[in-house]
């Protein structure tokens, strides 16, 4: 055994002098091939390109083996100058083995962390030469190159990126074969990803970014940077880069930032141009957010989150509670297909809501009779009731933070879930004369949330007061209209100063339903809705009534040939000839 030691030593010496010397060999070639471009250059070269294939595969396993690029640096210190002049030459980076195997060494000597300064300035230069590799134009083996060839430089260039592109994405698909002590093969997908943040906005480099993106992640290590995800969320935000579905859902996922982007994005684009329901819902689905959101539920929190947000802070803004709504149902219709795959509870979703109304108010009114809808109804709005009282009975104590987050909380999925409230308004004139008690008390309670005790009162008896009015003028034919009836609707639905005054869309939406659904011929109800809205100067929200409730009736049983629909096509005609004059 001690005879054998020195024999072994004695041929890692040969081994080492042997690389050292073959290396200043083909160093020695790499710079002549770089100062001349003759015929005869090129000739050398291909002469030489299986032989130097052969060496770059054993400096590729000889650099592996190596415990740091410290010790690989020591070892060869002509390593970096060799690699860097043959990454320059054209000749040789044109074959697909030779573009690899130089990469492989160069993603080989990178080092995560690095110990030394050594070690940082090598991976600085790695980084270096892997991006302008694809990009740089001004090389003047490459300029030879392609005026040998006969090669415009913007296809040389783009076919140079296009092969490292796919060599970069072959690495990508590699999983993780951390073993012990050994070199993490997922590091070399966090350098993958820097290679890439110059290159996120040319189209050729989106499906490497795709897999990045995409791919799932087995080990810490293999993180993206936020330099990389920061690039692509900026070049995605000033539609400098084009994402797959999947892609920019995978960018959701992993940046957060971006994720909000591109939520306040679409509520500006919904508060600012105005839309009808029907647009909404187009601008909602074609987001991608709810399909993002059914498929992680992180990504749904953060969403909710800022929709909550915004819903507190507007809370009389019509487009606002129209979004909050659509998305919620978009989200549902996503989510649908997903349950039977997913193990993940709608609690998981909403986890602040309160448990009891969950089911209740995500259940869609056409999942259930319609018969069963009035039951439904009153249970949701003495459950609200509760919730309320116990928050008006706690003020004053500890728990009177806790009742008004709930409280909250209630009001925000109803909104949510409002599809509810537009059954409510709808059942109040199509179910006689019933008790209509905790319908109304669902209407205040949905556009008046904040009002308590003695003011919830009066506005359920002003709310209560209004149906009346309503109600009345639409039982009779008379004509003309009875102007005192018809000033006291224009009166409670026009805007008040006074705090105790019924929100105007509260009113209107009452209007509108008795409009399409009561037995008065049409052309008593159009005279009604439009007289009394063109003095309030509601005509806006009338038309928006009609739209979201033209949207519910199309998504149930309801055709276009419908009774009710042909009202509700001739109302909104009235509403915008009136409009328009």
């Amino acid at each position: 055994m001690s005879e054998e030691q020195p024999l072994s030593q004695l041929q890692q010496t040969e081994e080492l002098l042997l690389n050292v010397q073959e290396m200043q060999f083909w160093l020695d070639k790499a710079v002549a091939w770089g100062q001349a471009d003759s015929l005869d250059t090129q000739k050398d070269t291909c002469l030489h390109m299986s032989r130097l294939r052969d060496f770059l595969q054993q400096l590729l396993t000889h650099i592996n083996s190596m415990s740091s690029t410290t010790e690989t640096m020591k070892r060869l210190p002509l390593l970096g100058q060799f690699l860097g002049r043959l990454c320059w030459n054209p000749y040789v980076t044109a074959s697909d083995t030779s573009r690899g195997l130089l990469l492989g060494c160069l993603w080989g000597l990178y080092s995560e962390p690095p110990s030394n300064a050594v070690e940082r300035k090598a991976n600085q230069w790695i980084q270096k030469v892997l991006c302008q590799l694809a990009t740089e134009e001004d090389d003047a083996a490459a300029q030879a190159l392609m005026k040998h060839m006969g090669i415009p430089a913007e296809e040389y260039h783009l076919k140079v990126l296009r092969k490292k592109v796919a060599l970069l994405q072959e690495n990508v698909g590699q999983s993780c074969s951390s073993l012990n002590n050994q070199r993490c093969s997922c590091v070399n997908i966090v350098d993958i990803a820097e290679a890439c943040v110059p290159l996120v906005t040319c189209p050729e480099a989106s499906s490497l970014i795709g897999v990045l993106l995409q791919r799932p992640v087995t080990c810490v290590r293999e993180a993206l940077s936020e330099d990389f995800l920061d690039s692509l969320a900026s070049a995605y935000s000033s539609q400098g880069l084009a994402l797959e579905e999947q892609a920019l859902i995978s960018l959701w996922y992993h940046s957060f930032s971006s994720l909000e982007e591109s939520v306040l994005s679409l509520l500006q684009s919904v508060i600012t141009t105005g839309s009808t329901p029907q647009k909404i819902e187009q601008q909602v689905a074609q987001s991608l957010l709810p399909k993002a959101c059914a498929q992680h539920c992180s990504i749904f929190l953060v969403v909710n989150d800022i929709l909550r947000s915004i819903f507190k802070q507007a809370e009389g803004n019509e487009s606002v509670k129209t979004l909050v709504q659509t998305f919620t149902k978009c989200f549902l219709r996503e989510l649908a297909p997903l349950k039977p795959q997913t193990s993940i509870s709608l609690k998981a979703f909403f986890p602040q809501s309160p448990s009891s109304l969950l089911v209740p108010l995500l259940t869609m009114p056409s999942e259930m009779p319609q018969g069963a809808w009035r039951n439904h109804l009153n249970w949701l709005s003495s459950s609200l009731q509760r919730l309320t009282e116990e928050e008006e009975q706690g003020d004053g104590d500890s728990r009177s933070s806790r009742g008004h987050h709930n409280v909250f909380e209630a009001w925000f999925l109803l909104g949510q879930c409002a599809h509810w409230v537009q059954v409510a308004v709808q059942l109040l004139v199509t179910s006689g004369p019933e008790d209509i008690g905790p319908l109304l008390w669902l209407l205040t309670f949905y556009h008046h949330p904040t009002n308590r005790w003695h003011h919830r009162a009066s506005l359920l008896a002003r709310a209560k007061e209004a149906w009346k009015d309503i109600y009345a003028l639409f039982s009779v034919a008379a004509h003309p209209l009875p102007s005192d009836r018809v000033q006291s609707l224009v009166t409670l639905v026009s805007p008040q100063p006074e705090q105790q005054s019924l929100a105007p869309l509260l009113t209107v939406s009452l209007l509108v339903n008795v409009a399409v659904f009561c037995q008065l011929p049409l052309s008593g109800s159009t005279e009604i809705l439009q007289t009394v809205v063109d003095q309030s100067g509601l005509l806006d929200e009338a038309a928006c009534v009609l739209s979201s409730l033209e949207l519910r009736l199309n998504e149930g049983s309801c055709l276009s040939s419908d009774p009710v629909h042909l009202r509700i096509k001739a109302l909104q005609n009235t509403i915008t000839q009136t409009h328009s004059e």
